[in-house]
Parts: structure tokens; C-alpha cells; sequence
């Protein structure tokens, strides 16, 4: 007997059956081709149309209960609406099945083709989506990324230091002076062109040429390292102006917006000095005044001279760097500037290794205590560092700022304005 797969149906007959009585799945099946013989003709002949492929194989399912019989039936047909309504009608006039009587009912014709349509829906949908989110990119995005190559091959070599420059330095009247190349690739990147690093805070050769012949306009981070550069330049170099990126913030990382906000809001280098000199001044009279007190009702006075010897009781005295130490000191935290790293030093001032300031509380914590004598980070000296430092038994941390006050540790703490 020929048979035909229900995937290639395009309906499929279902109907229930209820027999008083106890038979098999033969039995239905013989009784369905048996009593619909020549009832409709010989063109819709069941036997007939299983062989020619138009109907599929007729999937019988019973169940015996109390003596009774009940099942469904389930017939896929390739024919077409009417021609599959007349044959699903047929199947309700078989009233016995074996010496039993029986009952059946056609509940649905499903259209296959529905359900197949519904998922070719969904399923294009998930295609599209995923085409639009991974495969197709925006035409803005193209436009960007192709943009953005370019501008990143752009970025050159100037100069005999060989500095990190963008390509518009020699027809731009303006020169924008930068602390490094990752500052430079990021102007690159939202359209500033004439910019050119420093590579540190030392001011090369070739950025006091171009100060003699352009206008020099410093952009430096918004941390300590700043000052220095700023300070730098004025000394050795025709500054003209002067701005920074926001507090804690570093050139690199600054949006399209943050960069053409801060070189809008340049101040000339005199402008800078003063405010860098009042905030120096500013400093000095805290530290230079004198501390009182009120003891028993009478009000004495220290000066900070007599107060460190008041906290001598307190901690042990500081040790007193010679000036090639401070030397050496400060050359290190120079190269650190814009690092975030941490130069970690034997009792020779030899680096044993150099970590992330992310991870410099880790690495104290698990090197034996006493191994390491002092400490120089791109990063402000903090109390919770000074406690790992001070179960470390390391004697000295230096760092770009400090957070502590005179007395609060008995490890030398050094920052860049003390070297």
C-alpha cells in the first residue's frame, strides 16, 4: 500500500471514536476502508487515494475501559478543501465496527499550512533581528568606524624626540600639548589634530621650539601630575594657555564633548600661575600657623616645629633622605605619571617589580614583611594603603598627594611637591 508522509499534507482529518464494546486498531481500520467502499465514487476511493499518494497513512489510537472502546482517528490528505470535507463526512456514517456498535465524530480539519506559515512569521523575525543586530551594521556606523581608522593612522612621529603628534602640527598656528600618545590618539579620534606629547613631564627639546613659533596651549589631567606638567612648561617653554581635563579625569578618556568644552574654556598661562600660586600660598599659611590649645583654662601655643617633637613619644623618628635619594625618588614618580602603576623598592632603592596600583595592597599583603622598603605610585596616599604598608614594615611611600596628617604614621610619607 502506497503512503505518504503528513509533512507534505496540507490537511490533516480529526475525528474521535467510541465503541460499546472491546475491539482492535485493525478492526477500525478494515472497518473504515471496508464500509466507505465505492460510497464516494471511484475517485475518492480511500484505497485508491493511498496508493496515488493523496492520502496518508491513517493513524488509529484506541483504548479499552470498562468494556468499552474509545480512540481517535487521524487521516493527513493532500486533497483540496472539498474533496478532504467528503471524505472527513464519510467516516461518520461507519456505525459498526465487528459485531460492535460505534460512533464517530469529526472534530477538526486542520490546515496545515497555517501552522507552517505562522512559524515561517516567527522565525523570519528572529532572522531579521538578528541580520539587522549582528550581520547589516548602520551606514553611520561604517561611516564612524572607516572615520575613525583614518584618523588613527594619522597619528606621527615629530620632531628629533620623535614625539607622538597629530598631522596638522606644521600648518596649524595653534599647538596643543598633551602628556602622552594615548592623549594625542584620543583628539585624533574626536577630530583635534594639531596635538603633540610630552612623553612625561619633562618638557623635550622639541616642544620648546614650537612654543617659539606657535601658540602653546598645555591640556593636562585633572590629578597632581597636571601641576607638574603645567609648572614644567611655564619654566622652560613660551606657554600661551593653559586648561586641564575635569577633577580625576585623564585626557584619554574624555568624551567629543568634555574635549572641545575644556579647549573652549582655556585660560592664558598668566591666569594659571596666579591661581597656582595663590593655592600654593594657600597651602603653606595652613601648614606654617600655629597651633593652639586650651589646657586647664590657660591657651598654649606650638609652633610646628614643637608640636613634631610632641609626637616624637608617639612614633619613631623619620628617616632623612639624602638629596640623591630624593633625586632618585622623583625621577621614578615622574616616569609613573599617568600610569596608575607602583614601583615596588628593596633597602637599595633597587625596583623589584612594578604593579597596578589596583593591586599594590594585594602584592604588599603577600610579599614577607620586611622585604620591601618603600613604595612610589601614581596615586594619593591614603590611610588604608598606610595600614597594609605599616603591617608590611615598609619604612617609606611615596605618592602624587597625601591624605594623612604630621604624625598619624611612623612611615615617611613623600609626595611630589616634597621632592
Amino acid at each position: 500500500m502506497g503512503k505518504i508522509s503528513p509533512v507534505s499534507a496540507k490537511y490533516i482529518v480529526h475525528s474521535s471514536i467510541e465503541i460499546d464494546g472491546v475491539v482492535e486498531r485493525p478492526d477500525v481500520i478494515g472497518a473504515i476502508f471496508g464500509q466507505t467502499e465505492g460510497l464516494l465514487g471511484s475517485d475518492l476511493e480511500l484505497r485508491e487515494l493511498q496508493k496515488s499518494g493523496r492520502i496518508g497513512r491513517i493513524e488509529v489510537n484506541v483504548d479499552t475501559r470498562s468494556g468499552k472502546t474509545i480512540g481517535n482517528i487521524i487521516i493527513p490528505s493532500s486533497l483540496d478543501k472539498a474533496e478532504t470535507s467528503i471524505v472527513a463526512a464519510a467516516l461518520e456514517v461507519i456505525q459498526r465496527i465487528g459485531p460492535c456498535n460505534a460512533k464517530i465524530k469529526v472534530s477538526n480539519i486542520e490546515d496545515v499550512r497555517v501552522s507552517k506559515r505562522k512559524y515561517v512569521i516567527q522565525r523570519a523575525k528572529e532572522l531579521l533581528k538578528i541580520m539587522t543586530e549582528k550581520i547589516m551594521p548602520d551606514s553611520q556606523e561604517l561611516a564612524d568606524e572607516v572615520a575613525y581608522s583614518v584618523r588613527m593612522m594619522e597619528a606621527r612621529q615629530y620632531g628629533k624626540d620623535r614625539l607622538a603628534a597629530g598631522p596638522a602640527i606644521d600648518e596649524s598656528d595653534d599647538v596643543i600639548v598633551v602628556e602622552g600618545r594615548a592623549d594625542v590618539l584620543n583628539l585624533l579620534k574626536h577630530g583635534v589634530k594639531n596635538a603633540i606629547a610630552m612623553n612625561g613631564t619633562s618638557c623635550p627639546a622639541t616642544i620648546k621650539e614650537l612654543s617659539k613659533k606657535k601658540i602653546l596651549t598645555a591640556f593636562v589631567d585633572g590629578d597632581r601630575g597636571g601641576n607638574l606638567i603645567i609648572k614644567e612648561l611655564s619654566t622652560v617653554a613660551d606657554l600661551d594657555y593653559v586648561t586641564r581635563a575635569p577633577d580625576g579625569k585623564e585626557v584619554e578618556e574624555l568624551t567629543k564633548k568634555e574635549i572641545h568644552k575644556a579647549i573652549r574654556s582655556r585660560i592664558t598661562a598668566e591666569q594659571a600661575k596666579m591661581e597656582f600660586v595663590k593655592d600654593t600660598e594657600k597651602l603653606n599659611s595652613q601648614h606654617n600657623g600655629k597651633y593652639s590649645s586650651r589646657h586647664n583654662g590657660e591657651r598654649k601655643t606650638y609652633t610646628p616645629q614643637r608640636q613634631a617633637a610632641s609626637q616624637a613619644n608617639r612614633y619613631s623618628r623619620k628617616t632623612r633622605f639624602t638629596d640623591e635619594e630624593r633625586a632618585k625618588f622623583r625621577g621614578m614618580l615622574e616616569d609613573l605619571i599617568g600610569t596608575r602603576g607602583a614601583y615596588i623598592l628593596d633597602d637599595k632603592l633597587n625596583i623589584l617589580g612594578k604593579v597596578p596600583i589596583t593591586e599594590l595592597a594585594s602584592t604588599i599583603r603577600s610579599l614577607s614583611s620586611g622585604s620591601v622598603y618603600a613604595v612610589i605610585f601614581d596615586g594619593v596616599i591614603d590611610k588604608d594603603l598606610v595600614e597594609v604598608a605599616e603591617r608590611g614594615r615598609i619604612n617609606c611611600l611615596v605618592g602624587m598627594d597625601n591624605k594623612l596628617k604630621a604624625g598619624e604614621t611612623r612611615i615617611n610619607l613623600l609626595t611630589a611637591n616634597d621632592l
